[in-house]
This record gives structure tokens, C-alpha cells and sequence, in this order.
């Protein structure tokens, strides 16, 4: 059996952490592993037939992906001539957000597989949301390579053994635990966190008290936000080609509605859909072989389901780099053709769309009238009322943490300490803790009744497509914000002045933002309405309509046959006969004051053209500039470090943790240790309050529009008020929800497997995103 060649590769990829380490547990356990998956035949499963499965699936996928491309090229050029967008962004945009940050680090206690033991790791979370495992803080210090990478695209965060326990066993059937009977994994505490992937390996970890659960729960749960965000919205071709071919190739296995693994990078999502057809053909077939007591055969599954895919991630990233680097060659002679004839494909399409427009227009209107315009007030309903919160409560903490910002400026030293508290605020954004509370709003979204019948698998992709839309407008309050005050403070501000203005840029910002937020939840609700909707519509439609289709392919030219595909045509009619329906009802729901949302008719004109001019200067280092640079991780730096170590300095300070939270000072792993009492900080904020009002009262004039502290931010802004716009627009929305990779550039991460080695920010040792057959680490999905 080992001679064969895919068992030969089983066991390199098993193995991969023999060569990795010379540690004597980790041999045994990848001989181990290797034995389990010998034993269980898997190397009969994934030898031959198995891998021309997984070729002729990645071979249909990728038909697909090639035919779209040429219709993603052809609409982004046309775009880019016609000019047509989404309205003009009041609020200003950070280019690179987390430049040399770290967003997160601390202690966490690890369960090792190899060894069945607990064991303490330093971790930490950089600008590009992957979770870096290192032996110990003093590895890191000394620029030991880390233990694991971990990119959490597609992953679950489960907060109990109960719940793991129960997906595990229904993901292999027949393998129930009985009562009394040793489970799968032990907890040595109450507080777990387990990341879950129903392909890849499990991530087991520990904390010490409930409050570094929720901590750390919040941290790991910005990581999946972001890695399942991953495919950049600035790929105005390869992008929509790739969500476009995995929606086409879906549909032909009668496939339709949302897809919850449509998280990660290209591969990683092109991994999880081989999976899907063959992880159900492996589980027929290994089930009845695996042997032991039922957790034994529950350990082993996952082990083995994690070797497939790890092969099938290699075969589909080498097809598809081969398929994509192909089509890049082709793309200028295809940009020449489109350039050349643009009016001529323009006229073609059209002339197409009119004649299945005639077609199938009847039969899709009916179904409209039948089976969705009744239930598109109850959808948009169960979308607002969560996500109206959400956005609501990201204006409520910009407002409450400059309020507070600007009491203490004034009571603590004035525009010495502005630079402090500034930095502090910079990165609000990307304060998980913070945060924490406007993402918590769409938790409670349900579409109860309604998801079953439109097959929306999960709620989850609307959730964290709305939470990545606060998490942007938010930074971009907070920059613009920024931009402004900076302004201000070249005029020589005094105290009292400083005070009136800070307040004054506040209201000015918040009208922005009401203005912003208005039309990225409309844009929001409506590609959420169509992405429930129209996989619905298709599928409702496609035994009458879809075998006409063939007949329309004669009207397309062969010179345009790249650029034009029927199918394609065919779901943009579908779309424009539920089209209206959505927009009618999004128009509605924005008269409705409870939603917060601007209507239509109110426009905000281009007319404050210097702050777009604002925005176009060196990023705002506040530590630098003002106060001597008191850095975000919560640690004042030497005002006298001579300009030489200058770079040094910096360096050090791209160490630190961008939030206040800071676990890695602790004496001992999970030792509660309470954070120093920041004027900035949440958890000192109510007393603060009552303190700084009374010598507010008693030493400073009252805020530019004499309201009190406690008054509610909502009073700041009327939704009618048209405030000077100016912003290079906000980033197209894209499908929800692709994901990313982990990398250590930023602004996204790319993918973890190319075997590069990256620098990591502030000179710090490079974290090598290699699979098992590189020296150095193991690199971890």
C-alpha cells in the first residue's frame, strides 16, 4: 500500500511536521496519522479515481471561470466608460488602515494534539487578522519563527465543549458517544474557544476567567469577519468572474441560494466546493472502516478530513494559478477587441436582452407577483430592524469617545495630551472590545419562516457583510474626523477654543456620517434582496425557461461571444423584473423615521472641496506630532529618545496592541490583571464623566452648542441636514461574502500557501506562510 503514489503523498503531507521538528511526540504523531489514514483505506479513496474527481470537478469550475471572465472584463471597461457609480461619500477614506499594527496579543492555553496535552502559547493577531501561535512571548522576542499561522476563513467560534461535541458527531454519523463515556476533548476550565471548520483541523483553546473568553472571543471572531472578506473589492475582474463561475457552476447541481462557504481566498472557497461534492463520498465510504471506540473514530475522521483537504487545496491552487496566469495573457488582446467594438457588443447585448426579455418576461412576472413581492416588506423588515441598530450604535461610541476625548483634553493639559487620546481614537475601528457592542446588534437577525423558503442556508453572510460595513464607516468618521481637528490645530487654538472646535468638527462629522451610513444600509438591503431573491426566482423559473435559452445563442456575433454569454443575459432580465419591487420598497422603508435612513430625494452637494484635498497629505501620526507620542498599546514612549533611534522607536511601537486591552504583561498565563485607568477607556468612562463635568462646569465655557454631555447624539444631526460632501467613494460592494488569506502585507492578506516569505511590520522576524514541506513552521487553513 505505501508504494502507491498517492499513499506516498498522503504521508508527506501527514508528515510534514517530522521534517519540521525533531521532537520525538511529533514524529510518533505524524507516523500516527499516517497509520490511521493506511488503515482506514484511504489511500484506495483518494488514489486514481478519487484524484480524477477532484481534476474533472476543478475542470468544470474552471470552464466556468474562464467564460465569465471575459463578461467581468467587458462590464468593468464599460463601467469605467460610462462612469456610472454609487452616490458621492461624504466622510473621507484611510487608505491603509492598519499599517504596522498589531491588532491584538496575549496568552492562550493550546490543546496539542500530538501529545493530548495543554499548552500555554504567546499569540498574537497582526494588521491582516491572522493568528500567530508562538512558543512563548520570548520566542517572539527573539524572532523564533511562530508555531502555526492560522487563517480563520471559514471557521466557526464555538464557546463550549456541548456544542463542539455535537457537530462533530453529526458530521460523522453513527459515532454518538454514550453517557459516561470519555469524551473527544477535555476542557481543564469552563471557558473554551474552539474554532470548527466542517473540512480542515480544529483549533482547540482555553482561557482562565469568562471575561478573557468573551476577550478573546471577540478578537477571533473580528479574524473570521475579516479572512471571510477576503476577496479584494478593488479586483473589479477576477473578482466577480470568480463569485460569478461559483454561482453558475452551483446552479447546473441544481445548487441555487446563498452558499456559507463561499469564505477565504479563491482557492480556499474553489477547495471548499470540491469538498462539498466529495467530502460526502469519503464519509459513505469511511465510516464503516474507521475502528474504535466513537470519539477514536471521530479523532481519526478529522484527522484524515484534514489531510484531503490539504490535497485537494494543492491540486486546486495549481489549476487555477495555471487557468488565471492564461487568461491574464489573454487580456490585452481581449481589452483591444472591447476598446475597438464597445458600441457594437453594447448593441449586440441589447438587441439580445429584448428578445429573452419577450420571451420569458411573462412567466417571470407572474412568479414575482406570486411568489416574492408578497414577502419582500417582511425580508427588508427582519434586514433593517438589526442592521439600523448596528449603525446606530456605531454613531452612539464615535460620539460618546470624542465627547469623553474632548472633556479630558480640556481637564488633563490640554494639546499635550491631544496627541495621546488621538492616537487612542485613530483606531477605534479596530478595537474588537469596542466594537463589540454595534456588532452585537446583528446578532438577532432572523428570517424566520423566510429562510427555509427562499433557501438562504445561513443568516451568517448578511451579518458579517453589515458588521464590515460598520467597522468601515466607523474609520472613516474617525478619519475624517482626524483630518479636520488637524486642520483646526494650525491655527494655535487656545484651550477654550480647542474645545469649541473639537465639539464643532464633532457635529459637522456626524452629519456626514448619517448622510453615509444612509446609503451604504440602502445599498446593503437591496443586494441583500436580490442575493435571497433572485436564486430563488431562478430556480422557480429554470424547468420552463431555461431550455429556451439555448435557442438565443445564434443571435450572438462569434466575435463576441467572450463578452456575451445568454445565460448571463437571462439573470439580468430576471433581475429587472424584481428590480423595481426591491427599490420601491427600500424607497418606502426610507420614509419611515424609525430606520434613520435619508430619502431619495435629499442630496448632499459636492461643497467642501478642500477636505477631499485634506485627505491627499501623509497619514496623521498624532503620537509624533502632539504630546511626545503616547503609543496605542497603553505604553507612554520616552519623549527624550534622541532622533537617531527614531526608526527603532517606531519599530517598537508597531509591536504594540492597537486597543487598550493588553494581555501579555501578566505575570502568570490568564492572571486577571486590571488595565490602567485611561481617560480613554471604556471601563473608567462612567466615573470620569461625573468627575470631569463638574470641573467643566466650573472651569471651561459650555460646548459649542451648549448641549450637555449626556445629551443623545442623535440631537447632533437632523436627517434632513446637508452637510459639505467631499470623499473619493467608498469601495464598491462586492458579493457577500468571499474571504481571505493569511499574509503579513497590507491592506488584505494574500494567500498563505505561496511558500513566500514576508517581512512582518517593524523589522520583526518574518512569519513564514509555508506549507508542511518547508523548514521553519507549520503553516495552518
Amino acid at each position: 500500500v505505501i508504494a502507491l503514489f498517492p499513499a506516498q503523498r498522503l504521508t508527506q503531507v501527514c508528515a510534514g511536521e517530522m521534517r519540521n521538528s525533531g521532537q520525538k511526540r511529533s514524529t510518533e504523531a505524524s507516523v500516527e496519522l499516517v497509520r490511521t489514514v493506511l488503515q482506514a483505506g484511504i489511500s484506495g479513496i483518494v488514489s486514481a479515481p478519487r484524484r480524477e474527481k477532484t481534476g474533472k470537478i476543478l475542470t468544470e469550475f474552471l470552464r466556468f471561470y474562464e467564460d465569465q471572465y471575459g463578461v467581468a472584463l467587458f462590464n468593468s471597461m464599460r463601467h469605467e466608460i460610462e462612469g456610472t457609480g454609487p452616490p458621492q461619500a461624504q466622510l473621507l477614506w484611510r487608505k491603509v488602515p492598519l499599517d504596522e499594527r498589531i491588532i491584538f496579543s496575549g496568552n492562550l492555553f493550546q490543546y496539542q494534539e500530538d501529545n493530548k496535552k495543554w499548552r500555554n502559547r504567546f499569540s498574537l493577531v497582526p494588521h491582516n487578522y491572522g493568528l500567530v501561535l508562538y512558543e512563548n512571548k520570548v520566542a517572539y522576542e527573539r524572532q523564533v519563527p511562530p508555531r502555526a499561522v492560522i487563517n480563520s476563513a471559514g471557521y466557526k467560534i464555538l464557546t463550549s465543549v456541548d456544542q463542539y461535541l455535537e457537530l462533530v458527531s453529526n458530521s460523522l454519523p453513527g459515532t454518538t458517544s454514550k453517557s459516561g463515556t470519555t469524551p473527544i476533548l477535555k476542557c481543564p476550565t469552563q471557558f473554551p474557544l474552539i474554532l470548527w471548520h466542517p473540512s480542515a483541523r480544529h483549533y482547540y483553546f482555553c482561557m482562565m476567567t469568562e471575561a478573557e473568553q468573551d476577550k478573546w472571543q471577540a478578537v477571533l471572531q473580528d479574524c473570521v469577519r475579516h479572512c471571510n472578506n477576503g476577496i479584494p473589492e478593488d479586483s473589479k475582474v477576477e473578482g466577480p468572474a470568480f463569485t460569478d463561475a461559483i454561482r453558475m457552476y452551483r446552479q447546473s447541481k441544481e445548487l441555487y441560494g446563498t452558499w456559507e462557504m463561499l469564505c477565504g481566498n479563491e482557492v480556499q472557497i474553489l477547495s471548499n466546493l470540491v469538498m462539498e461534492e466529495l467530502g460526502p463520498e469519503l464519509k459513505a465510504e469511511l465510516a464503516p472502516r474507521l475502528k474504535g471506540k466513537p470519539q477514536e473514530r471521530q479523532r481519526q475522521w478529522i484527522q484524515i478530513s484534514d489531510a484531503v483537504y490539504r490535497m485537494v487545496y494543492e491540486q486546486a491552487k495549481a489549476r487555477f494559478d495555471a487557468v488565471l496566469s492564461k487568461l491574464q495573457l489573454a487580456r490585452p488582446a481581449m481589452e483591444a477587441v472591447i476598446r475597438t467594438d464597445m458600441d457594437q457588443i453594447i448593441t449586440s447585448k441589447e438587441h439580445l436582452a429584448s428578445k429573452i426579455r419577450a420571451s420569458i418576461l411573462p412567466k417571470a412576472e407572474v412568479c414575482v407577483r406570486n411568489h416574492v413581492q408578497p414577502y419582500i416588506p417582511s425580508i427588508l423588515e427582519a434586514l433593517m430592524v438589526p442592521t439600523s441598530q448596528g449603525f446606530t450604535e456605531v454613531r452612539d461610541v464615535f460620539f460618546k469617545e470624542v465627547t469623553d476625548m474632548n472633556l479630558n483634553v480640556i481637564n488633563e493639559g490640554g494639546i499635550d495630551k491631544l496627541g495621546e487620546y488621538m492616537e487612542k481614537l485613530s483606531q477605534l475601528a479596530y478595537h474588537p472590545l469596542k466594537m463589540q457592542s454595534c456588532y452585537e446588534k446583528m446578532e438577532p437577525l432572523r428570517l424566520d419562516g423566510l429562510q427555509q423558503r427562499f433557501d438562504v442556508s445561513s443568516t451568517s453572510v448578511f451579518k458579517q457583510r453589515a458588521q464590515i460595513h460598520m467597522r468601515e464607516q466607523m474609520d472613516n468618521a474617525v478619519y475624517t474626523f482626524e483630518t479636520l481637528l488637524h486642520q483646526e490645530l494650525g491655527k494655535g487654538p487656545t484651550k477654550e477654543e480647542l474645545c469649541k472646535s473639537i465639539q464643532r468638527i464633532l457635529e459637522r462629522v456626524l452629519k456626514k456620517y448619517d448622510y453615509d451610513s444612509s446609503s451604504v444600509r440602502k445599498r446593503f438591503f437591496r443586494e441583500a434582496l436580490l442575493q435571497i431573491t433572485i436564486p430563488f426566482l431562478l430556480k422557480k423559473l429554470a424547468p420552463t425557461c431555461k431550455s429556451e435559452l439555448s435557442r438565443f445563442q445564434e443571435l450572438i456575433f462569434e466575435d463576441f461571444a467572450r463578452f456575451i454569454l445568454v445565460e448571463n443575459t437571462y439573470e439580468e432580465v430576471v433581475l429587472q423584473t424584481v428590480m423595481k419591487d426591491i427599490l420601491q420598497a427600500v424607497k418606502e422603508a426610507a420614509v419611515q423615521r424609525k430606520h434613520n435612513l435619508y430619502r431619495d430625494s435629499v442630496v448632499m452637494h459636492n461643497s467642501d472641496p478642500n477636505l477631499h484635498l485634506l485627505a491627499e497629505g501623509a497619514p496623521i501620526d498624532w503620537g509624533e506630532e502632539y504630546g511626545g507620542g503616547g503609543d496605542s498599546g497603553g505604553d507612554s514612549s520616552n519623549p527624550g529618545v534622541p532622533e537617531a533611534a527614531t526608526l527603532s522607536e517606531k519599530r517598537r511601537r508597531a509591536k504594540q496592541v492597537v486597543s487598550v486591552v493588553q494581555d501579555e504583561e501578566a505575570g502568570l498565563p490568564f492572571e486577571a490583571v486590571p488595565e490602567p485607568l485611561s481617560p480613554a477607556s471604556p471601563d473608567s468612562i462612567t466615573e470620569l464623566r461625573g468627575l470631569l463635568a463638574q470641573d467643566l462646569r466650573a472651569e471651561s465655557p459650555p460646548l459649542a452648542n451648549g448641549a450637555p454631555v449626556q445629551e443623545s447624539p442623535q440631537s447632533m444631526a437632523a436627517p434632513e441636514a446637508a452637510p459639505p460632501p467631499a470623499s473619493p467613494p467608498a469601495s464598491p460592494l462586492q458579493q457577500l461574502p468571499p474571504g481571505k488569506a493569511v499574509d503579513l502585507e497590507p491592506p488584505k492578506p494574500s494567500d498563505q500557501e505561496t511558500g513566500e516569505q514576508v517581512s512582518s511590520p517593524g523589522g520583526r522576524p518574518p512569519i513564514h506562510t509555508t506549507t508542511e514541506d518547508s523548514t521553519g513552521v507549520q503553516t495552518e487553513f
